[in-house]
């Protein structure tokens, strides 16, 4: 079994490269955002933990629901808060992640987890190979723009304290440039061509 890593910044097109892997049979993406937002839809320990550590800012929609846009707004205009977030995030999702591979049965032969923060959560630690994808900060914001439909303006703070490319380039052992003109082709041979370096197997068509 080989566990790939798949990260990048917001709107550099990371999903894209996930979703190729994951045409595989065999293989199981493991989407770290999306498994933290149903610990929270779910009403954990971690949504009790989020709520406590921000009590003071209001967080908590009449239906008793988080309020992510608020909570969005706060931790992108406030790096302490941020990093309070994903403090609780990766203390939580981390045994979660590793259980998910523990059950996987014998017919996976292949994992991805996908992780903006792989490296800060140290999830990178579960993997055999990372890969970063990358693209220009413009079309980092015109993919989030269209994605989330928010201002221009709010895209550009999201990404102001996110990693930049380099850090991400510099850390993996594969860099995929996922660019407005890059074809799902493109990319699916450079897919390929990483599988054929790990000697997994059968190629994605």
């Amino acid at each position: 079994m080989k566990v790939i890593g798949i990260t990048g910044s917001s709107g550099s097109g990371k999903t894209t490269i996930s979703e190729i892997l994951g045409k595989r049979q065999d293989t199981k993406v493991i989407n770290a955002d999306k498994m933290a937002k149903e610990l929270t839809n779910l009403k954990t320990e971690y949504f009790s933990e989020i709520i406590a550590a921000f009590q003071n800012y209001n967080i908590v929609l009449e239906n008793g629901n988080l309020n992510r846009a608020k909570l969005a707004d706060l931790i992108y205009h406030d790096k302490a808060s941020l990093e309070k977030l994903n403090q609780i995030t990766f203390k939580h999702l981390l045994p979660k992640i590793e259980q998910e591979i523990q059950n996987l049965d014998e017919t996976i032969k292949v994992i991805v987890i996908d992780a903006p923060l792989l490296f800060e959560a140290k999830l990178d630690k579960f993997c055999d190979t990372t890969i970063a994808v990358e693209t220009t900060q413009d079309v980092k914001i015109k993919r989030i723009c269209e994605r989330d439909k928010i201002p221009e303006k709010v895209a550009k703070d999201r990404l102001r304290i996110q990693k930049s490319n380099e850090f991400y380039t510099q850390n993996a052992n594969y860099m995929i440039e996922n660019s407005e003109n890059t074809t799902f082709e493109t990319l699916q041979q450079e897919v390929n061509k990483i599988l054929e370096d790990l000697a997994i197997g059968r190629k994605i068509c």
